[in-house]
């Protein structure tokens, strides 16, 4: 390739190339522009001799016909965008909705050197954003602009279109380097420094520069190049380029007295004039090429403003360089379109060092340093975006890691249950942790344990935390078992804002006129009155169609202010996270501002809200709004059910709820993920972690991958709700279910301590719960729970009896002891089976009716004869059918320490009838719930629990 330009000089005289801010000019001997019609300031020099003794210097580094040269660079420039834009339309076919957006930052108005990026956008198809800051801006706007830009996901590049005084190292540096298309941040000059530019982007203008030395004929390796005025990253970005390709580089400013010498002992000049009088053609050899950059470039003259503006647009290396800039920005977005792809995983375990003695519980987890939980998330595939921080051991992941992942196959879907549990429970927690430690950290398969977030009552309580046990533990345990990320807190504040809503409208409505309450719920402002969006869907449903507050009638102003509810028919309780058992019962409005409107209410645990359910059975925040609103809170004296949507504070709940809403990230004592959510009780609720942290981490494990999430309480409870409650919402299908048991327990349902035939007896209640996972389609593996009194004897015996039962496989589990590596024949077999798949089936028909549901439930899982209604239980039903809430699964609020609703009943109870007290509906949340037996729903109070001696902790 051969660029020229001519230079004339009118007797004998020399002109000097003078930049402008968008091109190159030529000035004759009166300092007038004599406008240059060549493409690029690109010079190959010849001397010839003229009859009029005029000398003609021709940029010419091998003699090519003149002509050819505009040819030429318009080629260079047609062949980058005629790539590019074959680029962005592969991008396009795969990713249809992308538009790659290059954002130009600018100070003052646009010139010459803009518009020839727009234009070059133009052409390949790119969008883009100009953000226009004042001529005088500070650097901290440019810096705010810039990280404003970094965070925006429609934007793949940032163009600085500033002068040089604005480009300072904190400026450059502030751009993310995957957005950082002009190659000016020390990131990506450093790995141009380094030769590897897979990762990041050289400077456009440099790579045009190079671009135009690589299309002559003539090799670059072993010539002389010299820099001459240029500073900072370019130059950096320009001698490594060059000597990257074989060619030598010197350096030097201005003022340097070996200027002259440099530049005649050189092959090729590249300089920048920045207010310079440029070179004097004397000085430059035959056959030098010599390049300008100032056409790529914006001056600091106070007066360039003008300037620029006036000046030959198509001249320069600035074309070129906006057309590699370009590339720049069809190349990054398809690096986000990788990046947005699933990463492989590359998770580097922890090390573990069991002591034995086993120490304590907290002991263990502070010996422990945790990984920085960025570090994890980068681990697993997680984008720095989707995370959102809480120190530096937990971190919220964003809902849109969803869409991300959308077309991505889920991994493998395991359910940890347990047989019926001593008060102490038998260490499913335990079991889970210490299984995904095992698959991620020994067997080097992608593994996520989804759990639960504990209440503080049983924290506080003799059952304490939920983190695990031993060496296998979510870390930190403290903050795991206390506030986490405030989720809990969340749903109590939410919880009682519905609470507090429902007392000041039964007051208000006892105290008020229709116009003074339509004058409050509707109010004029700035002499305007509107309906609120949720005032409109309220209209609707009382069939008053109209949106003007004028035109209702005072009827229909009635209808509308008055809830009319029945303060004996509240259903809606207050919670507090706390085993307060003096709360159980209380009394509000007793203030004389409230004017004799006391009433009798209870408080539940927090976990118990109806909040707590919705938000572990939501698939989104829309979807979580819509089930907000259809929570009903009780009924109007005409029996009619009111909703949170009625009372007008759905929008307020979601807004709460809004970060409860994202997934907790953790990690296990040996570094492999978890994630906490959602902490419903198993006996009042349906016990499971929630939808939403299960689908994130069934896409994050990969296909090849294991969620193990954890069910509560025994597998007739936790389990069942999982299967018939949560894969219903979910979509989800288990493909092995893992039963812990232990010899404790076992003993136990046998009925003593310490005797082998008691043993054998016992592991009736473990036949019982293998057949209700089989009642399900899904295979189930049994993990033996060992504990340090446990005999070998003990050990096989249970294992043999539960193979012969039906489970899939049964080994011992020395997880607690010994982290992962306690649990590898656990995950070996876990493996094995949840390859062969499962066959999962619904236990009932959703169109079935609710007494049926509920008898099916009593008799194919705990083995009741029938059920026995209440009268009150049997009016429930009648209502809800008549309210159309037929269709709803059932959730059991039963014993967990039974089989049955009799607690002290223990192995397999038979002959018994179930009684059912009492319904009530669960509408936000999906279910109804039955009360069985004298199962009490509202405050615990396991701090003052006793438990046996006998019952230690697993080992």
């Amino acid at each position: 390739m051969r660029l020229s330009v001519a230079f004339r000089h009118a007797h004998r005289s020399h002109a000097s190339i003078r930049q402008s801010r968008a091109g190159v000019k030529v000035l004759n001997r009166e300092n007038r522009f004599i406008p240059d019609n060549s493409a690029v300031s690109y010079l190959r020099v010849r001397e010839a001799s003229s009859t009029s003794g005029t000398t003609e210097t021709v940029a010419n580094f091998k003699s090519h016909p003149r002509k050819n040269d505009g040819l030429l660079y318009e080629s260079a420039v047609g062949d980058i965008v005629q790539r590019s834009r074959e680029e962005l339309k592969a991008i396009r076919e795969t990713n249809p909705g992308l538009k790659p957006t290059l954002a130009i930052i600018q100070a003052g108005e646009d010139d010459s050197l803009l518009e020839v990026n727009k234009k070059m956008a133009r052409k390949i198809g790119l969008n883009v954003m100009q953000i226009c800051l004042p001529h005088q801006c500070t650097e901290e706007e440019v810096i705010e602009e810039i990280l404003r830009l970094n965070e925006d996901s429609r934007v793949h590049g940032i163009f600085l279109h500033l002068s040089q005084s604005f480009l300072s190292r904190s400026v450059c540096n502030a751009i993310k380097p995957q957005k950082d298309v002009d190659g000016v941040s020390d990131l990506n000059v450093g790995r141009v420094v380094l030769g590897d530019q897979r990762d990041g982007f050289a400077s456009p203008v440099a790579g045009a520069v190079l671009e135009l030395l690589a299309r002559h004929d003539v090799p670059l390796v072993g010539k002389m190049a010299v820099l001459v005025g240029v500073k900072g990253p370019l130059k950096v970005a320009l001698q490594f380029l060059l000597q990257n390709n074989g060619m030598m580089v010197q350096t030097c400013q201005w003022s340097s007295k070996y200027l002259q010498k440099q530049i005649m002992n050189s092959d090729v000049v590249v300089f920048l004039e920045m207010g310079h009088k440029g070179l004097p053609p004397t000085w430059l050899r035959p056959g030098v090429a010599v390049i300008n950059l100032g056409s790529a470039l914006i001056e600091d003259h106070p007066d360039s403003w003008e300037h620029r503006i006036e000046a030959k647009s198509d001249a320069g290396v600035g074309p070129l360089s906006a057309a590699l800039r370009m590339q720049h920005v069809v190349r990054s977005s398809k690096r986000w379109i990788q990046e947005q792809e699933y990463q492989p995983w590359r998770l580097r375990p922890l090390k573990l060092q069991p002591l034995s003695p086993v120490p304590s519980d907290i002991d263990i987890s502070r010996a422990q340093t945790p990984k920085p939980i960025s570090q994890l998330a980068q681990e697993i595939g997680l984008l720095p975006e989707e995370l959102e921080a809480y120190g530096n051991t937990k971190a919220k992941v964003h809902l849109s890691l969803l869409n991300r992942l959308q077309h991505q196959p889920d991994g493998k879907y395991v359910l940890v249950a347990g047989i019926t549990p001593t008060p102490l429970g038998e260490g499913k927690s335990t079991v889970t942790i210490g299984l995904v430690q095992a698959l991620s950290a020994h067997l080097k398969l992608n593994s996520f344990a989804c759990l639960r977030q504990p209440s503080q009552g049983p924290t506080f309580g003799v059952k304490g935390g939920a983190a695990g046990g031993g060496y296998a533990q979510v870390i930190p345990m403290e903050e795991f078992n206390l506030h986490l990320t405030g989720d809990i807190h969340a749903i109590t504040a939410a919880n009682n804002l519905v609470a507090a809503a429902i007392d000041a409208r039964i007051f208000h409505e006892a105290t008020q006129s229709d116009k003074a309450l339509y004058s409050r719920l509707v109010p004029s402002i700035n002499s305007v009155r509107r309906f609120s969006p949720i005032q409109l869907v309220r209209l609707q449903r009382l069939g008053i169609n109209k949106s003007d507050p004028s035109d209702l009638t005072p009827q229909e102003v009635s209808a509308f202010v008055r809830l009319d509810l029945d303060p004996e028919k509240v259903t809606w309780q207050r919670v507090v996270d706390t085993n307060d058992r003096f709360l159980r019962k209380i009394t509000v409005g007793q203030a004389n501002t409230e004017k004799g409107h006391a009433r009798q209410t209870q408080f539940d645990i927090a976990v118990a809200s109806e909040i707590m359910a919705i938000l572990a059975l939501t698939d989104g925040l829309a979807d979580m709004r819509a089930r907000l609103g259809r929570m009903v809170v009780g009924s109007s004296r005409n029996n009619q059910p009111i909703t949170a949507d009625d009372l007008g504070v759905t929008g307020a709940l979601a807004v709460l709820m809004k970060d409860a809403i994202k997934p907790t990230l953790m990690q296990t004592l040996e570094g492999t993920p978890v994630f906490v959510h959602a902490g419903p009780f198993a006996n009042i609720a349906h016990g499971n972690s929630s939808v939403l942290a299960d689908k994130l981490a069934l896409k994050l494990v990969g296909e090849e991958g294991y969620v193990v999430t954890e069910a509560g309480f025994g597998a007739d409870i936790g389990m069942e709700k999982f299967f018939n409650i949560k894969c219903r919402t979910s979509g989800l299908r288990p493909d092995v279910v893992v039963l812990v048991a232990t010899v404790r327990a076992l003993k136990m349902h046998g009925g003593g301590p310490n005797n082998m035939q008691l043993v054998a007896d016992g592991c009736s209640n473990l036949k019982k719960q293998i057949q209700i996972a089989r009642l399900f389609g899904v295979p189930v593996v049994v993990a033996l729970n060992v504990f340090k009194t446990d005999t070998q004897a003990e050990i096989d015996l249970v294992c043999h009896i539960a193979e012969a039962s039906g489970a899939s496989a049964a080994v011992p589990c020395h997880h607690w002891s010994r982290g992962g590596r306690g649990s590898v024949e656990l995950a070996h077999a876990v493996k094995e089976v949840a390859s062969q798949g499962s066959h999962f089936q619904f236990l009932y028909n959703l169109q079935d009716p609710i007494v049926e549901k509920i008898r099916m439930i009593a008799q194919k899982v705990y083995g009741a004869d029938d059920i026995e209604l209440s009268p009150d239980a049997q009016a429930k039903i009648d209502y809800y059918n008549q309210q159309g809430f037929s269709a709803l699964p059932i959730c059991m609020a039963k014993t967990h320490l039974s089989l049955s609703h009799m607690p002290e009943k223990k192995g397999v109870p038979t002959g018994f009838i179930l009684p059912i007290r009492d319904v009530r509906a669960s509408i936000g949340a999906g279910f109804i719930f039955p009360l069985v037996g004298t199962l009490k729903v509202g405050l615990p109070i396991l701090a003052n629990q006793w438990y046996p001696e006998e019952f230690e902790e697993p080992v």
